[in-house]
């Protein structure tokens, strides 16, 4: 059976973050993508030049229309922008209970753009993560959600994750994925947490600029193969950052803007078009 896999989050229009990159990335994992939208900007691949909200009570109204028809077999919670959608996001999940829920605290854009307001981030904390299955924080996220400056080794991130943990609700598995993206050097090693066994996924840094939307591409892979994988978060997670390893290897391929531009969602469909053309 194929998955229904959802993204609630914010709109990118040049498709490399956001709701666009969500569907994307679940379509190419094998499930059905669905969306809905939390929240509007525009940006391109060099900054954000503006934020316009979307009415709390229609994104309440956009999550109970779906799931009283479709079955939501996993969701990926990405940029809110504002504590009332946040709240809301938070209220209706609790109601309908969905089996998987990924969370990726959207804060800062790939430029460097806030997209989370201050008053958001005590209702995220309290409210949306302990509904959280998998939180996917990087360091700079997690050091916001902790109120301390981000750690730069290895070993800080063991005792970031574990502190991250006790933010998760303790009934059932939940897991904290660390990304190690932004450690210094050529390693880029995540470490899985779920309060008892603590996981390294080891990498290597590729150089390319072209990384928009990476976060929200391994949360939106992450909501895909939990329901493909029966709930098993580590093997779900080594094959969402193997799928986001190989699209930035292939980011190069594309021609999107002149600065941070996409990964390669589409990367096992496309190359052969590309080469063919």
């Amino acid at each position: 059976m194929i998955p229904n896999a959802l993204s609630i989050a914010g709109v990118d229009p040049s498709g490399g973050a956001g709701v666009l990159a969500d569907v994307k990335t679940m379509t190419a994992l094998g499930a059905y993508g669905m969306a809905v939208v939390a929240a509007l900007t525009a940006q391109n691949t060099r900054g954000v030049t503006g934020i316009s909200p979307v009415p709390a009570d229609f994104v309440a109204l956009q999550i109970d229309t779906l799931f009283t028809d479709v079955r939501v077999d996993a969701l990926k919670i990405g940029m809110l922008g504002q504590q009332a959608v946040t709240r809301v996001v938070a209220d209706r999940l609790a109601h309908w209970k969905p089996a998987h829920i990924v969370l990726d605290p959207v804060m800062i854009a790939k430029s460097g753009d806030s997209l989370l307001e201050r008053a958001a981030i005590h209702e995220l904390r309290e409210s949306l993560l302990p509904l959280a299955t998998v939180i996917t924080p990087n360091l700079p996220e997690a050091g916001v959600l902790l109120d301390r400056a981000p750690v730069d080794s290895l070993k800080d991130m063991y005792r970031t994750a574990e502190k991250l943990r006790r933010l998760l609700n303790d009934s059932g598995e939940r897991w904290v994925f660390l990304k190690g993206g932004h450690l210094p050097g050529n390693d880029t090693v995540d470490v899985l947490h779920d309060g008892d066994r603590m996981i390294e996924l080891p990498g290597r840094r590729i150089s390319t600029q072209n990384t928009h939307g990476t976060g929200c591409t391994l949360s939106a892979a992450m909501a895909a193969l939990l329901p493909q994988t029966g709930g098993n978060t580590p093997e779900a997670a080594r094959r969402a950052k193997q799928y986001l390893v190989t699209a930035i290897a292939h980011a190069d391929d594309l021609q999107v803007g002149s600065g941070h531009g996409p990964v390669h969602h589409f990367h096992n469909l496309l190359v052969g078009h590309a080469q063919a053309s």
